[in-house]
């Protein structure tokens, strides 16, 4: 499936403003922390907090300071207040107005201009609002040690932080406004807006700093690819993120990555249902060449077969598990390669199930002579096999298929052993309650 995330950051062209606070107390020098104003503090800013529609409780406060307009004719005054759990704020309460909030991440960072904020949380608890954010990237399903954080701003209904990683990757955190880690947390992946249309950017680190992380998982993968380019290629609907490498020796992969770790690596002439495919490296060239190479191992496994399409199973380390479609005959199968010493072994679509794998290329009913043969083999010479379901595996490893007859009388539970498949014995309908399908109830 290909990434939904470019979409959704290019949605994200919202109006995202700057922390009020930070701009308008720009004229005002900071008050330094006193135990004067962590009185008035402790005393004003739970209450203003509340109304802010903050839900925290204020361990620790202090007054910051007051401005007048007087052309408006209000009064705001500025606390910060540092929460039980969780960030911290900057408070702005004007006379006869909502209180608004900004958290300590974006009253910390910088001005538009680059100058240092003017309005910065001092408090010892707030010492370091990186570490106040690990229960929102908890909660946002992502592995992130942030090494860097910064205030991009807010929507009406939301509250963007972007976070940089020690791993090298980068997020945008999109959480409630005002910001409260109990309500709703996502992150977006930094590589999303790189090239999206939205005014919402990370600046901590450039995309080939991201990008970097590439590089560690070619050396986890162990694939001998040397690198020549890399793309991110999105994000699945699931959270598992995805890059791709083109290599210099014409090969290319797929990286699929969970919660910060290498889940799976696909080769590129594996990966054509896999978030669209690979771009940097001619998969249809590959493709060819890897069906040539099945083909060769479906023959010698015994199984006639010019491979036209192929999909690959989740396999064992080791083995190489995919179902193929055949050019020159209607039935498919599913064939469990190894490297050099490994007997090639291919399982017909029919009895496929008993092995564990299930073909969606074509029909099981093309394989059902099969089926009745082995019925044959065991004395069972009535059956022409109309329809199998799969039972189950017992303790011993062998599997039960279960098969109706065209004849429209009962059929059978048929066992067989996976590996390698062969049938051992048939227990007729009539003598079992676990027959299902219709005509052998």
């Amino acid at each position: 499936m290909r990434s939904f995330g470019i979409g959704l950051a290019a949605a994200l062209f919202v109006a995202v403003t700057a922390p009020a606070a930070v701009v308008m107390a720009a004229k005002k020098p900071v008050e330094e922390v006193t135990a004067a104003s962590r009185t008035q503090g402790m005393a004003e800013a739970p209450a203003i907090a509340k109304a802010a529609g903050i839900a925290c409780t204020v361990s620790d406060a202090r007054f910051v300071g007051k401005m007048s307009d007087k052309k408006a004719k209000t009064e705001t005054s500025y606390y910060e207040i540092d929460c039980d759990k969780g960030l911290g704020f900057i408070l702005s309460n004007v006379t006869g107005a909502t209180p608004t909030a900004f958290t300590c991440v974006e009253a910390n960072s910088p001005q538009p201009d680059g100058k240092p904020s003017t309005l910065p949380c001092k408090l010892p608890g707030n010492a370091d609002p990186k570490s106040d954010l690990a229960g929102y990237i908890a909660k946002a399903g992502i592995a992130c040690t942030p090494d860097q954080v910064r205030g991009i701003g807010q929507s009406a209904t939301t509250t963007f932080l972007e976070i940089s990683c020690a791993a090298g990757d980068g997020y945008v955190l999109k959480t409630s406004a005002p910001a409260d880690e109990a309500k709703p947390v996502a992150a977006d992946n930094c590589l999303l807006y790189d090239d999206a249309a939205s005014n919402i950017k990370c600046t901590l680190h450039d995309k080939a700093h991201r990008m970097a992380v590439v590089d560690t998982l070619v050396v986890q993968s162990k694939n001998g690819c040397t690198i020549k380019d890399r793309r991110y290629a999105g994000v699945s609907q699931a959270g598992a993120i995805f890059y791709e490498t083109s290599c210099t020796d014409g090969k290319g992969y797929l990286y699929k990555v969970e919660k910060g770790q290498l889940a799976q690596t696909y080769p590129c002439e594996k990966a054509s249902m896999v978030m669209g495919g690979c771009e940097l490296t001619d998969a249809k060239e590959a493709e060819t060449a890897q069906a040539g190479l099945y083909t060769k191992l479906a023959k010698s496994a015994g199984f006639d077969c010019e491979v036209s399409k192929y999909a690959p199973f989740p396999s064992p380390a080791g083995l190489d598990v995919v179902e193929m479609a055949c050019s020159n005959r209607p039935d498919g199968a599913v064939g469990v390669f190894g490297g050099p010493g490994v007997k090639a072994v291919v399982h017909d679509c029919a009895r496929a199930p008993v092995a564990g794998y299930r073909c969606s290329f074509t029909k099981p009913e093309l394989a059902f002579p099969l089926v009745t043969a082995d019925l044959k083999k065991m004395g069972k010479n009535d059956c022409a096999v109309s329809a199998t379901r799969f039972i189950g595996k017992t303790t011993k490893g062998t599997g039960y298929l279960e098969v109706a007859c065209a004849d429209g009388l009962k059929g059978y539970i048929v066992e067989y052993t996976p590996s390698p498949m062969s049938v051992v014995g048939v227990i007729g309908c009539a003598f079992s309650k676990e027959c299902k399908l219709p005509g052998n109830v």
